[in-house]
């Protein structure tokens, strides 16, 4: 599997519905040394956001993919390198493993397949806007985190494999477990990562750690710590 995440150590999750900390920039976000952005939330998602976001961060030579929630917040643009769709594996709302997915597929007739990749989900932290959204079953333990992990990889070929603890530091041990059962897929961790060590323990647990709210809760300079956590760990 070839996609260009296999290289990555780390992304930051810039969530459109939600503004950066005053006085800095998307240029500053764009230097602080992450492998990759991603743009997208759960909530307050519109095409106006998400566009705004997509212009301001396209100036600058990173990766950007769009993680569209919904169909009404998909860009279509030369700005961004493609779309990661996320699929909700332990969803409890079918509308999104399918559903929704669906819809865009419907109600879009510019999706371009050669920009497109899902991501496997596996949301563990029941607190989360995300776990509300999709009505996810989060009472997974260590082997139901690894056969989840493996049935996305094995039978639906997945490349991405998102352990999702949005909200909290996770369990290092259901991470290891989603780690250990893939063979070539790359697998993707989010919650809870707000310094050097954090990164670092949760980047030998995966593959790629995901940094999102810390940048507009307290900035650049507290994400460039993780991204050396990060990097330091793989």
């Amino acid at each position: 599997m070839s996609g260009p995440w296999t290289e990555w150590d780390h992304i930051l999750k810039i969530d459109p519905d939600k503004s950066l900390v005053d006085g800095e920039t998307f240029e500053d976000v764009a230097a602080t040394g992450t492998d990759a952005i991603e743009v997208g939330g759960t909530t307050g998602m519109t095409e106006e956001k998400m566009q705004r976001v997509v212009e301001a961060c396209g100036k600058y030579d990173i990766p950007m993919y769009i993680e569209p929630s919904n169909p009404s917040s998909v860009v279509h643009s030369d700005a961004h390198d493609g779309y990661l769709v996320p699929i909700v594996m332990n969803a409890g709302d079918v509308t999104w493993t399918t559903g929704a997915h669906k819809e865009w597929v419907r109600l879009d007739d510019d999706i371009d397949w050669s920009r497109t990749w899902t991501e496997a989900y596996i949301v563990l932290n029941p607190e989360a806007s995300v776990a509300t959204y999709t009505g996810a079953n989060c009472e997974q333990d260590a082997d139901d985190v690894a056969a989840y992990a493996e049935v996305a990889e094995q039978m639906f070929g997945q490349e991405i494999v998102y352990v999702e603890y949005s909200g909290t530091l996770g369990d290092p041990s259901k991470v290891r477990a989603a780690h250990e059962a893939l063979d070539e897929a790359t697998l993707f961790y989010g919650g809870g990562i707000h310094d050097y060590d954090s990164a670092h323990q949760m980047a030998q647990e995966s593959d790629v750690v995901i940094v999102g709210d810390l940048v507009h809760d307290e900035g650049v300079d507290a994400v460039r710590e993780t991204v050396e956590g990060a990097k330091d760990a793989n």
